[in-house]
């Protein structure tokens, strides 16, 4: 009989683009050998241009899946990604205070690189109260966690701050993502203990960058759901977006999406086209 592999879910927006949100979790899920169940908390007009309008969910709709994918299926963790408003928010918060599900990552997405606004202020406020304590890990970026705690976050002692007041507000594990700095940093803060942990790489040039804190964040959720430590997860969820960035490939007028899929022998890879077309001209 096939083995059956860790459920994870991920509760998120949909990007028809699939740079980021729920399309591109179940890309990433399935690049972890996971199987991916989703949750739409809003769809939205977008494109790599940018985001051009959000429609959050109906927020009983939204419950009523959650609660029927729990029926049904063992989940092994969950993603959260953009909530889209106050009301799902808040639901999507009482929901997993009832279930008590095992893993849960929140990525507290409030805005969309191209400047939108993806989260309202009272959706800000639920997320705050209502869903820091419940995750095991939370992964904002510096701007986030400066938004979240009202901390100016600009620099590696500003993340290390910035933890420590995220962990007053609840959050038991704490992963800040600082590439706007000069040398790209993400800082491992557990709640346990004042010692934290930096990763650090050089800044690759590339604007294949679309939805990297999905697919980080997601493939955190993944090897917590494989049976891995949060720090061993944290290490290999930025090795992997490292390299699907890296192995990304121009798509659409904007910024294109990083690679989710690089890992598969027969997926096109960047540079492949360019080989194809060499050769070709050889013949």
């Amino acid at each position: 009989m096939p083995h059956t592999p860790p459920v994870v879910l991920t509760i998120a927006g949909f990007d028809p683009s699939s740079g980021a949100g729920i399309t591109a979790d179940i890309k990433t899920i399935a690049a972890h050998g996971c199987y991916g169940v989703a949750a739409i908390t809003a769809t939205t007009v977008q494109s790599t241009a940018g985001v051009k309008r959000i429609s959050p969910a109906e927020p009983q709709l939204l419950v009523e899946t959650l609660e029927e994918l729990i029926r049904d299926l063992k989940l092994a963790a969950v993603h959260i990604g953009m909530l889209g408003s106050g009301q799902v928010a808040g639901r999507v918060a009482e929901f997993l205070q009832q279930a008590k599900l095992p893993n849960v990552v929140l990525d507290p997405i409030l805005k969309a690189s191209s400047g939108a606004m993806l989260l309202d202020e009272p959706g800000i406020t639920a997320l705050k109260e209502g869903m820091l304590p419940l995750a095991a890990v939370i992964t904002p970026n510096a701007e986030e966690a400066a938004t979240l705690t009202g901390l100016t976050v600009w620099s590696i002692d500003d993340m290390k701050q910035a933890a420590v007041k995220l962990h007053q507000m609840g959050a038991k594990r704490v992963v800040i993502t600082g590439g706007h700095l000069d040398k790209a940093a993400d800082l491992w803060s557990p709640q346990a203990t004042k010692d934290v942990q930096l990763f650090k790489a050089d800044r690759l040039d590339s604007r294949c960058t679309h939805g990297t804190g999905c697919a980080f964040s997601t493939a955190i959720a993944c090897h917590l759901a494989l049976g891995r430590d949060v720090a061993e997860a944290v290490l290999l969820a930025k090795a992997y977006v490292t390299s699907a960035i890296a192995n990304g490939y121009p798509l659409g007028r904007g910024i294109s999406p990083v690679n989710h899929m690089y890992r598969l022998k027969n997926h096109y890879r960047a540079g492949t086209m360019a080989k194809n077309s060499a050769a070709s001209g050889a013949d």
